[in-house]
């Protein structure tokens, strides 16, 4: 499925390296599988996407179990569409990308899931914890990809790609965003903030996506240590823009009670 940056001709499945029929070669990595299609122009910095500090405390935190009612509510959501080929953009370490390829292993669906991320530290994870899925390093806004071959993209806290996702979505197509509900977070906010305030739950419009519905997954949790605190902390925008005292607070915790809260919304490409 994945085409070559260059000459965007599909590349074949060779064990080592995937090349175009133009004879241009892509190594696999020797950790995870992963292929990188990343352009050079593309990059913006010599090891783009997010830091191995990120995606290590990424890892700690979700398999840990502390969002797994967001993992069973999309399961439980891909699992609906008919589905050929699957795209998790933005996928990081692939932990709902393991968890949807599961679910659709268990209801016997053929479906291939495709996964894409910036950084080659989250991928070599996903590739160990998702043998079945393809990888590859690619920006969000030059997928690497044939016009209409993905007929369902899930797209959880990464840039919204508008015009990318629908060009690569059949028609009818479903989009699958997932963001912040009003009180995500709140327990970590409350350490933060004076006056902590509400995420923004108004739905988004597309131009040329219909807005299907909404489904919710809420929660409460009790994050057990101050490890799994800190890793919270890194894997959210707080961390770069709290300041030092604020974070200082919650980083001396030992527990942290918490609400999560998540808004899946559905969009079919028209």
């Amino acid at each position: 499925m994945f085409l070559c940056p260059v000459c965007r001709k599909p590349l074949d499945d060779g064990a080592k390296t995937r090349a175009c029929p133009s004879g241009h070669c892509f190594d696999r990595s020797a950790q995870g599988g992963y292929v990188n299609l990343l352009r050079t122009n593309r990059r913006g910095s010599a090891d783009p996407g997010d830091s191995p500090e990120m995606c290590r405390a990424r890892t700690r935190f979700l398999e840990s179990g502390y969002y797994e009612v967001l993992r069973d509510t999309l399961c439980d959501t891909v699992s609906q569409f008919p589905s050929r080929y699957i795209l998790d953009a933005g996928c990081g370490e692939g932990y709902y990308t393991t968890a949807v390829m599961k679910a659709l292993r268990d209801i016997a669906s053929p479906a291939k899931l495709l996964g894409v991320d910036l950084s080659k530290t989250a991928l070599r994870h996903a590739g160990k914890q998702c043998p079945d899925g393809e990888f590859a390093v690619a920006s969000l806004f030059d997928l690497p990809l044939p016009d209409h071959s993905i007929d369902v993209i899930l797209h959880l806290f990464a840039p919204m790609c508008e015009q990318e996702f629908r060009r690569v979505l059949t028609g009818g197509g479903t989009l699958v965003t997932v963001k912040p509900g009003a009180d995500h977070l709140w327990g970590l906010k409350e350490i933060l903030y004076d006056k902590p305030y509400p995420n923004d739950e108004e739905e988004a419009e597309y131009e040329d996506f219909h807005w299907m519905g909404r489904i919710f997954a809420e929660d409460e949790i009790t994050l057990r240590c101050n490890e799994d605190i800190r890793a919270l902390y890194q894997m959210t925008p707080y961390a770069w823009k709290t300041a030092r005292e604020a974070a200082g607070r919650l980083l001396s915790m030992e527990t942290l009670e918490t609400k999560i809260s998540f808004l899946i919304d559905l969009y079919l490409a028209v």
